[in-house]
């Protein structure tokens, strides 16, 4: 009788039935979360391939009976595009790339190195982030102009690069290294810079990462700085462009669909390179 007790088999307790709903449940949450924002940027996809007037109806044609692929030739054709889109690509790259040099050189000192009023430094840094650009924009702009920076690609790029947040992202993920390691590389005479090259920016690549993609998005989606600093109409970046063309009159809504569609693609890009470096950075940083 023991025997046959003990080969019965165990039905799965209560607890792991509770785990299994919630996963369940958070599964579906996920799914429905991540369909609400797909949806938008299938309808946009959609209507690029429309005819204009199907763009007002109150039925969706989510599959095209007549797909209309001269849309985008004709909506590239009607402005300068390609220089706005190169335009925009220089002044996110070099933002960018100024995000990652700069935000992760202030991270390293303010996680790495105590001096007195280090603290105060860093509530200074994290307080920028309540002040929207408006209340800037007028100072900044007049930094510029006395440098006789209007019109020109630094005066778009110089005020974003570096970022209260990326400054936090990058201390906040430098902190939790070991002091250990960087004490160690000392002993073995390592400088500094060797130090953060070595060491403590392989750690970070999930940081880097992320702030390279959130770097690279603002500043390509930015308005209000280059419309304030650009009136030429040879540096105009993607969104001036953009909110030009949707002005003129006479230019169908689908190809401002086309448009937009065409400038989602830099960013799904650099998302899908970098997140293999975010897995990649994940594994190496196996003391988090």
């Amino acid at each position: 009788m023991t025997s046959l007790v003990a080969a019965a088999p165990r039905r799965p307790s209560h607890h792991r039935q509770v785990l299994r709903l919630r996963k369940a449940v958070g599964l579906v949450l996920l799914a429905t979360l991540a369909f609400g924002f797909i949806i938008p940027i299938l309808w946009m996809t959609v209507m690029s391939f429309q005819a204009g007037e199907k763009m007002f109806q109150l039925r969706t044609e989510w599959i095209p009976s007549v797909w209309h692929f001269e849309n985008y030739p004709n909506a590239l054709s009607r402005a300068a595009f390609a220089q706005y889109f190169l335009n925009s690509g220089v002044v996110s790259l070099a933002v960018m790339i100024g995000n990652v040099v700069f935000c992760t050189l202030a991270g390293y000192g303010l996680a790495k190195f105590r001096f007195p009023g280090s603290s105060i430094v860093l509530l200074l840094i994290l307080s920028t982030l309540m002040l929207p650009l408006e209340v800037t924009l007028v100072p900044t702009f007049l930094v510029i102009h006395k440098f006789e920076w209007i019109n020109t690609y630094q005066g778009i790029v110089a005020p974003l690069l570096i970022d209260a947040f990326g400054v936090f992202l990058m201390r906040q993920s430098m902190i939790s290294i070991p002091k250990d390691y960087i004490e160690a590389a000392r002993i073995d005479g390592a400088g500094e810079l060797r130090i953060l090259l070595q060491i403590i920016v392989p750690q970070c690549w999930p940081a880097l990462s992320v702030l390279a993609i959130f770097s690279f998005r603002d500043s390509w989606d930015q308005y209000l700085w280059p419309l304030t600093v650009v009136s030429v109409d040879g540096l105009r970046t993607f969104p001036l462009g953009l909110v030009q063309f949707g002005e003129d009159y006479g230019n169908p809504p689908t190809e401002q669909m086309v448009i937009a569609v065409l400038a989602t693609i830099p960013v799904f890009l650099l998302f899908a390179i970098l997140q293999r470096s975010i897995n990649r950075g994940f594994g190496l940083s196996g003391l988090k």
